[in-house]
């Protein structure tokens, strides 16, 4: 006991001595977070703290493993598992470094850390086994390695991302890293609970500088290496144990980031968007729009992490079935904190789902459309063939009217008009683009006038205007054999079901005008 207090105390010592260096050093070199309407802070903030945190738990980590005592003996054991974890750690912690100095971009990042968590998978870091009860354990065979990578990258990135207030992300970090301390106390892991309490003690001596007002970040370099230490460490101390405690702790401890990562990517997916573009949705976010300040949005899920932590703490005296209904209480519990704060609406997911599925079924329509009038304007050679094709694709595609002004050699300027059957939509209804439309005449210029129906949302009638655009692009009038007919006539065809015959003139109207 006296050695987990002395890498405990020791490491908030070194962190507090550390940090007011590493703030001075980044002013000098004029390393600052970026201000931009995601972040809350209103000054430029020192953002390479994670410096400090990985220099102060190595710093008394590496020695006390090395010692000759029980510690020292335990790690010798699970040597090679322990120098890879750590390893992978650091090289995590580099690639945020490097992101802090010069920023990466997004798919980088992610792609660089999937490598490391193979290789930490391919040196028997993995979740193979979980004892769910004493009758009966889940074993996962070759489905370890995807299971302990979405983990590792998981929760990496989940803490990555809740690093959105001043001492959030080490307050949270330093409750996991506590939580599983515990455990490996408890379960007989001695190297993991120097591991995590040096880490616990780190971050206490770093958030005398992080907690609101802030005086310097720990920055992606300082949040990808937490994640990745916890992700990994929560896995080694859980392949130990083999008891299903080993991973419900920490993520119950991890809860808010976790659940808070997870509806990101849902929310993303449903406004059509990359699950990496940024936001400023998440749960702390929220919290402030409900007009919270800073700091107590912070103790706020502080609390809440503890409460669910604590609850949690709970299934290391229990057996079998008493553990999983406590687990499962406890998601429950997360859920409803996630719902009472508004951040997950299952009405509005659904109504979501309901219309981009209404979006992606009138896409594939309106492109089966296109495919069709592309066929018959492919086929067009003479100028009445492609007005005809024009007319057709413009009914197939819920347009209101296409307009061809032309003007005659005798410089008249006459029209040509088409106009679906039905009542007139009202203007807010029409989205109307002028297109130009290139020709054999070099020194005339010709543009059609269309105006596509809005009957659903905007971007599907948006949809319908571009491949018709697309339309008039690649089939224009400079490949026809025929040029532009010399005509004094406005032609006004009434909306048939498809385009006109143009052998039977009877369908068509034509009336004569003359002047401008």
């Amino acid at each position: 006991m006296t050695t987990y207090l002395f890498v405990y105390f020791g490491s908030v010592l070194l962190a507090a001595l550390c940090t007011p260096v590493m703030i001075f050093a980044a002013r000098s070199l004029n390393i600052y977070d970026d201000m931009n309407v995601r972040k809350v802070h209103a000054k430029a903030i020192p953002r390479i703290g994670g410096v400090t945190i990985v220099l102060s738990m190595l710093g008394l980590t590496i020695p006390v493993l090395v010692l000759n005592n029980f510690i020292g003996k335990s790690f010798r054991e699970v040597q090679l598992k322990i120098i890879v974890l750590l390893a992978g750690s650091v090289l995590v912690f580099g690639i945020g470094l490097v992101d802090d100095l010069c920023r990466l971009r997004v798919r980088t990042k992610f792609l660089s850390q999937l490598v490391v968590a193979v290789a930490v998978c391919a040196f028997g870091i993995r979740i193979e086994s979980v004892s769910l009860v004493d009758w009966f354990t889940l074993s996962f065979g070759w489905f370890s390695w995807p299971i302990t990578i979405l983990w590792i990258v998981g929760i990496t990135n989940a803490v990555n991302l809740i690093d959105g207030l001043d001492g959030l992300a080490a307050g949270i970090s330093a409750i996991a890293c506590g939580v599983i301390a515990v455990f490996a106390i408890y379960s007989g892991q001695p190297v993991m609970a120097v591991l995590m309490l040096a880490l616990l003690g780190s971050l206490t001596g770093f958030l005398f500088f992080n907690f609101n007002p802030a005086r310097i970040f720990m920055g992606d370099c300082g949040s990808l290496f937490l994640g990745f230490m916890l992700a990994t460490s929560s896995v080694l101390c859980a392949t130990k144990s083999a008891t299903f405690v080993g991973l419900a702790l920490p993520t119950l401890a991890l809860g808010i980031p976790i659940f808070d990562t997870l509806f990101s990517m849902l929310r993303r997916f449903l406004e059509r968007r990359s699950i990496f573009s940024p936001d400023r949705s998440h749960f702390h976010h929220r919290l402030l729009d409900m007009g919270l300040h800073q700091r107590h949005v912070v103790l706020l899920i502080y609390t809440l992490t503890l409460v669910i932590a604590g609850l949690g703490m709970f299934m290391m005296a229990t057996r079998n079935t008493g553990t999983i209904v406590i687990f499962i209480c406890a998601l429950v519990l997360l859920l409803l904190v996630f719902r009472i704060f508004g951040a997950v609406r299952l009405g509005e997911i659904i109504n979501k789902l309901q219309h981009n599925r209404h979006l992606v079924i009138q896409t594939k329509g309106d492109k089966r459309d296109f495919d069709i009038a592309q066929l018959q304007l492919r086929l067009a050679v003479t100028f009445d063939q492609w007005w005809h094709g024009v007319q057709s694709a413009a009914d197939r595609m819920e347009c209101s009217w296409v307009m061809l002004p032309l003007q005659s050699r005798d410089g008249s300027k006459k029209t040509l008009l088409w106009r679906s059957k039905g009542p007139e939509p009202v203007p807010e209804k029409l989205l109307e683009m002028t297109l130009p439309l290139r020709q054999r005449r070099a020194n005339e210029s010709l543009r059609i006038v269309v105006a596509v129906k809005v009957n659903g949302s905007l971007e599907s009638a948006g949809n319908r205007a571009a491949l018709f655009s697309r339309l008039i692009d690649e089939h224009n009038l400079e490949n026809l054999s025929t040029a532009v007919p010399d005509i004094n006539w406005l032609e006004i065809w009434t909306g048939q079901s498809s385009a006109p015959d143009p052998v039977k003139p009877s369908k068509r109207k034509y009336i004569t005008i003359s002047g401008k």
